[in-house]
């Protein structure tokens, strides 16, 4: 699944978490595909299955490409 690093950032300091949201920002590509970048979301503290809990309660809305 790919999503926009700039949404997940938006989504992220939505939350309050300023911290990850930096570090997204500052270490993750412009596109994100949370299969091959799986290892990268995890080292700023996100794993799929946070992504997805987000996806599900449509934090993301429309910016998610299959």
């Amino acid at each position: 699944m790919e999503l926009d690093r700039q949404e997940l950032v938006r989504i992220l300091r939505t939350e309050g978490d300023n911290d990850t949201a930096d570090r997204v920002e500052a270490e993750l590509p412009d596109r994100l595909d949370t299969a091959r970048d799986a290892d990268a979301l995890a080292a700023v503290g996100l794993d799929r299955t946070q992504l997805m809990a987000k996806l599900a309660g449509g934090s993301l809305g429309g910016t998610v490409a299959p």
